[in-house]
């Protein structure tokens, strides 16, 4: 089947469940430039974008939509499986990767990251693997069986996954804890939270954490402390920051899983999810399947937080799952799965486990 055959038969369902994103065929080298002009019209309309009445930006967002195009026909190509990733159009596919890398991800990640390696609450779990036994869990396991996971939540512009990724790991802890789930404040964290940490402007997990656990702060309920999508003065009075009631991390790890990845799901089986940082740059027209490729693992690629809920080995490619913050519409209802065992995306630098005290 032709490329804009598949590309607008797709749109057209696409168009019927507005969250589901655009699916793009494999291109021919006869591709009619008007084919990609009527698919951009209808990606526009979908995702209601703004420049749609602008004639110079609408003319620089096909161009990089185009490029999109290309750079999703030669991910796809290099599919093995129907298990692998599959990538198509989204919400991002108008950006350049310079502009994704910008607007959606941190680049200073690994800077502020860096630091934590002399902690003492960093601990590097290849080095033990020589004296530790095998570990013994189950070949599957999902904390969202257990209903204790909350939504996925959408960050938009604010560059504040380090926020998103700890609290949705505090939710779930708390929920086990005492059998109620519920949303807790990301705003807080980014309204409050120093060490390093800015807002939407950017932070990380481990300092996220460090500040948690020495200012004693309690984490509010969202209700109590909604989300605006940008960073305000934090609403919290400085004299019962530690009085208030809410949720307290009394204690956290902030370690090392590359070449120890049996370790990390050992933990996220024992522990509970684990909030990680990742390379996402290659996520910009990601639509499911698993993540093997096209992910560099380097420490100084580290660009954005995930969530990690849980794991599947039952088949040929195990994979771990985990949560976003780029909402339900993006990946698999807000979800990726990247494998397991080859520091994939970088997912093993840095993953943190949280103690809490409700």
């Amino acid at each position: 089947m032709e490329w804009k055959t598949i590309a607008l038969t797709t749109l057209i369902v696409s168009l019927c469940f507005l969250a589901i994103p655009i699916k793009v065929g494999p291109a021919d080298n006869g591709t009619n430039s008007t084919e990609q002009t009527k698919l951009f019209e209808e990606y526009v309309d979908q995702y209601q974008k703004p420049y749609r009445h602008n004639p110079d930006e609408y003319q620089k967002r096909f161009s990089r939509f185009q490029e999109s195009l290309k750079t999703i026909e030669t991910l796809n190509k290099q599919r093995k499986s129907n298990s692998d990733a599959r990538y198509g159009v989204t919400k991002f596919s108008d950006m350049s990767e310079e502009e994704f890398l910008q607007l959606h991800l941190r680049p200073d990640l690994p800077t502020r990251s860096e630091k934590h390696h002399q902690s003492v609450n960093h601990h590097d779990h290849a080095l033990d693997r020589s004296k530790r036994a095998p570990v013994v869990i189950p070949d599957k396991f999902d904390w969202r069986d257990q209903k204790v996971v909350t939504s996925v939540k959408t960050q938009g512009v604010c560059g504040a996954c380090w926020a998103f990724s700890t609290i949705g790991v505090i939710e779930t802890l708390f929920a086990l804890k005492n059998g109620t789930l519920q949303s807790l404040s990301v705003q807080e964290m980014i309204d409050c939270a120093k060490n390093d940490n800015n807002g939407c402007e950017g932070g990380d997990i481990c300092s996220l954490l460090s500040w948690l656990v020495a200012t004693k702060t309690k984490i509010v309920p969202e209700s109590n402390y909604p989300f605006i999508r940008k960073t305000d003065t934090c609403k919290l009075q400085k004299a019962s920051m530690k009085t208030q009631t809410g949720i307290r991390v009394s204690d956290y790890t902030c370690d090392s899983y590359v070449k120890a990845e049996d370790k990390l799901l050992s933990t996220i089986v024992n522990k509970g999810p684990v909030a990680t940082a990742v390379n996402a740059l290659s996520w910009q027209n990601y639509l499911g399947g698993i993540i093997q490729y096209h992910c560099d693992g380097a420490y100084t690629s580290l660009n954005h937080a995930v969530e990690i809920v849980g794991y599947d080995k039952t088949g040929p490619i195990p994979f771990y799952i985990v949560k976003n913050s780029w909402g339900p519409s993006f990946g698999d209802k807000g979800y990726l799965y990247i494998a397991i065992g080859s520091n994939v995306c970088g997912i093993a630098h840095q993953a943190s486990t949280i103690n809490i005290v409700p």
